[in-house]
């Protein structure tokens, strides 16, 4: 909040905790930087070990943030006091919210598909803006964001998945083309009374860009042909 009043960083706080502990945890025993199976191993950990006060004060910082389109919960919901662990809750929310859904699975969409495209896209030669805006479409092609889906429903969150695998398809920042369809997708999300902002999908390009941060991921970039 002492950075911006808007809700922006609050999917990608959720995030990076874990994150940063994990990487923290093993840093403080000494081991050197982790490769990318023993951080996920340390976050699955991490996750295990969340506390009924850690969903307190998530809850508490979720409603600070006060994000559009929450709605209301059968259980757990983030308007009352939480019973269960931070894990726990998260995974009654996995369907509706990716952030959560990433606590569910030990953040499988993370090291399964962004952290991959980051580390493909840095090899092959692209520069860090493009390969975050690659791996952001690709996270975005792979699963609709739920962001979109809360605010403009499921069909137009599919939509706007399929828009991203077009341009994934068409070469990405690669080619001419698929530039173009970049700029055409951005000006179609960014239109006036636009509710396609595909927030989600930032939040989970940023915990790729920590894995491969922390883990010294990326090999020695090779020249595109």
């Amino acid at each position: 909040m002492r950075w911006t009043r808007a809700n922006t960083n609050l999917g990608m706080v959720l995030l990076l905790v874990p994150l940063v502990r994990a990487a923290y945890r093993r840093a403080s025993r000494d081991e050197g930087a982790p490769g990318a199976e023993s951080m996920r191993s340390e976050v699955r950990s991490v996750l295990a070990e969340t506390t009924v006060d850690d969903a307190r004060e998530a809850y508490a910082a979720i409603r600070r943030a006060a994000p559009g389109g929450l709605g209301v919960a059968d259980e757990q919901d983030v308007a009352d006091e939480p019973t269960q662990s931070l894990v726990d809750v998260m995974a009654l929310a996995a369907e509706r919210d990716d952030v959560a859904r990433e606590y569910a699975t030990g953040f499988a969409t993370t090291f399964d598909v962004g952290l991959p495209a980051l580390a493909r896209a840095r090899h092959d030669g692209l520069p860090w803006d493009d390969a975050v805006v690659e791996t952001f479409l690709t996270l975005l092609a792979a699963r609709p964001d739920t962001h979109i889906a809360r605010r403009a429903g499921v069909v137009a969150a599919t939509e706007v998945s399929a828009c991203a695998g077009q341009v994934i398809a068409a070469g990405s920042v690669r080619t001419a083309e698929g530039r173009v369809l970049i700029e055409d997708m951005r000006r179609d999300l960014r239109a006036k009374g636009s509710r396609l902002n595909p927030g989600t999908t930032a939040d989970l390009t940023t915990a790729a860009l920590f894995v491969l941060l922390v883990t010294g991921g990326w090999p020695s970039p090779q020249p595109l042909s």
